[in-house]
């Protein structure tokens, strides 16, 4: 899977946001070691950014 650049460019909210929300995503789905990720070739980041763009997983920003 390649990095879901269609998704990225049609992106309307904060691109800073997503990008940490899917390097953080990328990091508990190594730890927990995924089997997604040997599916996708161990391309973890293109993975979780993946399940960002499709809602499968969400985020969110806890404000202080």
């Amino acid at each position: 899977m390649l990095f879901p650049l269609q998704e990225l460019v049609k992106f309307s909210d904060n691109i800073y946001e997503v990008t940490v929300a899917a390097n953080r995503r990328a990091y508990q789905m190594l730890r927990i070691k995924d089997p997604l990720i040997e599916e996708n070739e161990g391309k973890v980041v293109s993975l979780a950014a993946q399940q960002l763009f499709s809602k499968k997983v969400t985020y969110r920003i806890e404000k202080q």
